[in-house]
């Protein structure tokens, strides 16, 4: 894949991501709480994360423009999905009324992790 494909690529994926914080993370807690949610259910927790998630994605998608002048933001993104996502993933190991949540939120963090650190374009050489 191309510098050029790959930025395209990126670009994309930025939206969706984006679009996802906003509006996806709200939705999986409220039809899949088991697997994007703990127990008990807490709401203070819960609107935190989604404040949080929103957030990110309204700043993704802005970034979506011109991904090469965000780096530090996608960069962020990545290692505060891996951070979060390996933090759960022992959470949810260790406690074994919350495994599902290694089918919901846990591999979701990674993927949005794994697909942004391939899709960034490699530093062009001057």
């Amino acid at each position: 894949m191309t510098q050029d494909q790959k930025l395209k690529y990126l670009s994309f994926a930025l939206w969706i991501f984006g679009i996802i914080f906003i509006v996806g993370i709200y939705a999986m807690m409220w039809f899949w709480p088991a697997g994007w949610g703990w127990e008990p259910r807490q709401p203070e927790y819960e609107q935190m994360i989604m404040g949080i998630y929103a957030t990110l994605g309204v700043f993704l998608i802005l970034a979506a423009r011109n991904p090469m002048e965000h780096l530090s933001l996608i960069w962020f993104t990545i290692w505060v999905n891996f951070v979060h996502g390996a933090i759960m993933l022992v959470q949810a190991i260790v406690d074994e009324n919350e495994r599902t949540n290694l089918l919901g939120d846990v591999p979701a963090l990674f993927l949005v992790a794994i697909v942004l650190w391939v899709l960034l374009p490699q530093k062009r050489k001057a």
